[in-house]
């Protein structure tokens, strides 16, 4: 952190400038984490699964000075209109990544960060407007939800973490941060892989994993599925586990946490805490309550469900309602666009475009969406945008740290 952070300064980034990372779930990505905010610079981290188009767009709307892109996706930003630094962490030859760190220093350099309510990253997101909004979260959102994370994963010093949800998301659902506070170890993977995770379960002793449902769908089928001797505690969001899921990573000694959020919050706002009572019910009973979206966390303010007047619906289980937030580990706004931030924030509370029943026990479950959106990969995707790649490109597909890629 502190040879890119002072690195950083040295290139003339000052605070409140914008530094984009274009890259997977590499070293230099988690690096970016610390390093960026530390000098009171805005992290712009940018979606791998987008065109060049609209990766142009986000560099120009965001103001962006510098930008890092990975070996296997500069291409994408041959007429970027700033700086480019290529990070290449094949070790086949110089990286001027490195060469770039190379001109800063390791000494613990001053922080920069003069209110907490600065802003940490801007994280763009697609809409019904087709064009991704600057999503702008603050360096207290973000210290808030890092620590409700790590509680809420029962994160600990000996806690391994396996790099799967992307870092671009959300900063990572904030876990970046999390792991870190609590001296836990970050393993990346620079691209999803079954196989590989479930050689590197065993070899770098993970304990804990966020990601897509499709993601633990693959997983818990692939032909290298086996118990493990030691429980893995995954955070999971989005579409709920199905009885059959649930049942099978129980089998293999995984431990879900189902939690629910959008980029406007940071990712996770909502867990579905289980309740002692739930133990007694069939599988498929308990599946379904365990596929609710669940109650506000423990830094976030009570979550709403309300009809169009605003009026809170009633606890049936029945009548539906928007999904509303506020508090914290809520956006402070969109970047450079004043009016969908009105809109969003219409009568003092954020709108997520979700809607969802309020259960008798204070449980919210999503029924609907109201934005014009389809999910792929985890990753919210407006019809109205042009293509948008399937995945990433085939690279190197784990890497442990900087000096010793796998």
């Amino acid at each position: 952190m502190n040879r890119l952070g002072s690195a950083l300064v040295a290139a003339g980034i000052e605070s409140g400038d914008r530094v984009a990372f274009l890259c997977p779930n590499t070293p230099a990505m988690l690096e970016a984490h610390f390093a960026v905010p530390a000098i009171g610079a805005v992290l712009v981290p940018i979606n791998t699964r987008l065109d060049a188009g609209e990766i142009r767009y986000i560099i120009e709307h965001s103001g962006t000075r510098l930008l890092f892109a990975d070996h296997e996706l500069v291409h994408l930003v041959d007429d970027a209109a700033v700086r480019v630094i290529r990070v290449d962490d094949t070790g086949g030859h110089a990286d001027p990544y490195e060469a770039f760190l190379a001109g800063g220093s390791p000494e613990q350099f001053e922080l920069r960060v003069d209110d907490e309510e600065q802003t940490i990253s801007i994280n763009y997101t697609s809409g019904t407007t087709g064009r991704p909004k600057g999503v702008m979260t603050t360096h207290r959102g973000s210290y808030l939800n890092a620590l409700m994370s790590g509680l809420q994963a029962n994160l600990r010093p000996d806690s391994v973490q396996l790099w799967v949800v992307p870092m671009f998301h959300c900063n990572g659902w904030c876990f970046p941060w999390a792991v870190t506070a609590v001296g836990g170890r970050h393993v990346c993977m620079r691209k999803v892989d079954p196989e590989l995770m479930w050689q590197l379960f065993q070899a770098e002793e993970v304990t804990h994993y966020n990601a897509a449902p499709t993601v633990h769908t693959n997983l818990v089928n692939h032909p290298a599925a086996h118990r493990l001797e030691r429980e893995v505690v995954v955070t999971t969001g989005g579409s709920p586990p199905s009885p059959s899921l649930l049942a099978r990573m129980a089998e293999l000694n995984l431990r879900p946490i189902h939690a629910y959020g959008l980029t406007e919050t940071y990712a996770p706002y909502t867990v579905c805490e289980p309740q002692a009572a739930w133990d007694e019910l069939d599988l498929e009973t308990r599946a379904r309550r365990f596929g609710r979206q669940g109650v506000h966390n423990i830094v976030a303010d009570p979550i709403r469900v309300v009809d169009e007047q605003m009026g809170d619906v009633p606890r049936d289980g029945e009548t539906l309602g928007e999904v509303l937030m506020r508090g914290n580990n809520v956006m402070k706004g969109y970047h450079d666009d004043p009016e969908a931030t009105a809109v969003a924030f219409d009568g003092g509370w954020f709108h997520s475009g979700d809607i969802a029943v309020m259960h008798p026990d204070g449980y919210i479950e999503l029924r609907d969406r109201k934005k014009d959106v389809i999910i792929s990969g985890g990753e919210n995707i407006s019809t109205h945008r042009g293509r948008v790649r399937d995945r990433p490109p085939p690279g190197r597909a784990g890497v442990r740290c900087r000096c010793n890629p796998r």
